[in-house]
């Protein structure tokens, strides 16, 4: 190994006892003799140094403890893509019978060799591979020209995730080969890609859904590659210290979804760069520290012309604790989905009363992290908002005729669809928005008309519940009252708000307080 090294490995990826490093330097290292590599580890803590020894300067880390010396025969560098594959893929099978060791002669000496008919198996199992995962199996560069595209021309799907490749160039050397290559991870590979020149036309034409995350890929390098990438459509960069600092310009045109979960740099304003890609459906935000957000090309109650297209926003693990950033959400013309967990606006208090005003706020949602908005949830949320800021309303200048219902701008600005809900439902009465005393339960209870069919006719009850029981227990108060076993019940209320409609209580670990059934309606009992 030592005899063959040269300087030309400063640069490489190469492994060492399961952990991953860069090699930065190669020679010598006084008073200790004989040749020795400097690297710097992918985990600072496995590491000693920052380069230098006894006041010399070696080579440099980003971190004090992220550099070693190690000798050239502890170090692995690696092998190529289809050496590769056929440890994964071929010598792992056991040959059978027919195709054991075989003496061929050659010329007039005798040579051992695997049966003809093995080697014949083993490029039809090559040739016919179409998914293949490569992960950690120590992959470097491509190999021979020309040997991928002979081997196995017919490959859709590589997982070539945490291995040693050092250069975009190299993966390019593979994909040129690979005519049919639609997916293609990378993720864990600290690359070196190209500032001047995009990758060449042609070599990334089939290509759909490309992971880079964990990389160390910029902006301006994506935008760099993004030519070479016509057709793609799934595009993920997390964890590259990404900051969005140019607008992509006839490229990444056909990306639907886009990950930058865990890029700490990116703000508000830099994502309106990328606010106007056209097809862009699914943006994953996780955990890049946002707390604000504004469509300045918006007001109230308009939608923005930004993101037109998008569908999903996933925004967990962030620092949103204003309400205001919901509010500029419902402006997105196309949003359905979200996912907005484990943020300070969603964490402590009541989970669902915090659900309820996410879906209040916005209209157009219909799931929310992950769960299904049902038009009984929408309905009961909008509802129990109205009911929730009533008073507030009031106080600013809103008013049940509609003639004299004016509130305020300030208002308007924190609750920009309350209006559209008193249209929807009718304004909150007076009645509704006396304010109670949480923890008395004299204060929660409410009076309902339970109706049930028996053996001769129709029958009415008046019963007093509170109105955090849940349905379960209401069912378990019925099922006791009724002499019918609970399972066998069927639930649903009407109101004289929404006359002829029912709504059916389907969730038995849901309150009455979560369907908003309230004072004067009436519980349908069936079984």
């Amino acid at each position: 190994m030592n005899d063959t090294l040269t300087s030309h490995v400063i640069g490489q990826r190469v492994e060492v006892n399961g952990e991953h490093a860069t090699v930065r330097f190669y020679g010598i290292v006084p008073p200790v003799a004989g040749l020795w590599l400097g690297v710097e580890w992918d985990n600072p803590e496995r590491g000693k140094h920052n380069g230098s020894h006894e006041g010399t300067v070696y080579f440099k880390c980003r971190h004090p403890t992220g550099g070693s010396f190690v000798r050239p025969n502890k170090v692995n560098f690696g092998v190529d893509f289809l050496t590769a594959i056929k440890n994964r893929y071929v010598l792992e099978d056991k040959p059978e019978e027919s195709e054991k060791e075989q003496i061929v002669t050659i010329g007039n000496k005798p040579v051992e060799t695997l049966g003809f008919d093995a080697v014949k198996k083993q490029q039809s199992q090559l040739s016919k591979l179409q998914e293949i995962s490569l992960r950690n199996c120590a992959v470097n560069c491509a190999g021979d020209k020309g040997g991928i595209a002979k081997a196995c021309p017919n490959i859709r799907n590589i997982d070539l995730s945490k291995n040693l490749l050092s250069s975009w160039d190299e993966v390019i050397d593979m994909a040129n080969q690979l005519k049919h290559l639609e997916v293609l991870n990378l993720s864990e590979n600290k690359l070196r890609f190209p500032s001047e020149s995009p990758s060449p036309s042609g070599t990334f034409t089939t290509l759909k859904v490309l992971v880079l995350s964990r990389t160390g890929i910029t902006w301006a390098e994506v935008l760099w590659c993004a030519a070479g990438w016509p057709v793609l459509e799934e595009l993920y960069l997390e964890s590259n210290n990404i900051s969005i600092s140019e607008r992509p310009a006839d490229i990444l045109q056909m990306v639907t979804l886009l990950d930058l979960s865990s890029n700490q740099l990116i703000d508000e304003n830099q994502l309106f760069l990328i606010a106007y890609l056209p097809r862009l459906e699914q943006l994953i935000l996780s955990d890049i520290g946002i707390s604000s957000l504004h469509f300045p090309d918006a007001g109230i109650g308009c939608k923005t012309s930004m993101f037109p297209s998008l569908q999903y926003l996933v925004v967990n693990d962030n620092q949103i604790s204003q309400w205001s950033f919901i509010n500029e959400l419902d402006k997105l013309q196309s949003l359905r989905a979200l996912s907005c967990l484990r943020n300070p606006l969603t964490e402590g208090g009541r989970a669902e009363s915090t659900r309820q005003f996410i879906i209040a706020r916005i209209g157009q949602l219909e799931t929310l992290n992950k769960c299904k908005i049902l038009p009984e949830e929408r309905r009961g949320a909008e509802l129990d908002y109205r009911k929730a800021f009533g008073n507030e309303w009031k106080k600013a200048g809103g008013h049940q005729d509609p003639e004299l219902n004016r509130p305020n701008e300030d208002f308007l600005t924190a609750h920009p669809r309350y209006q559209l809900l008193c249209l929807k439902y009718g304004a909150p009465e007076d009645g509704e928005l006396k304010t109670q005393q949480p923890f008395l339960l004299k204060n929660q209870l409410i009076t309902l008309k339970i109706k049930y069919h028996n053996e001769l006719d129709d029958k009415v009850i008046e019963k007093q519940l509170p109105d955090s029981m849940t349905i379960q227990k209401v069912k378990g108060l019925l099922s006791r009252l009724l002499k019918v076993p609970a399972s066998d019940l069927l639930l649903a209320y009407e109101s004289p708000k929404m006359p002829g409609r029912e709504i059916e209580l389907e969730n038995d670990q849901q309150s009455l307080q979560f369907y908003s059934v309230e004072n004067g309606d009436s519980l349908l009992v069936r079984w």
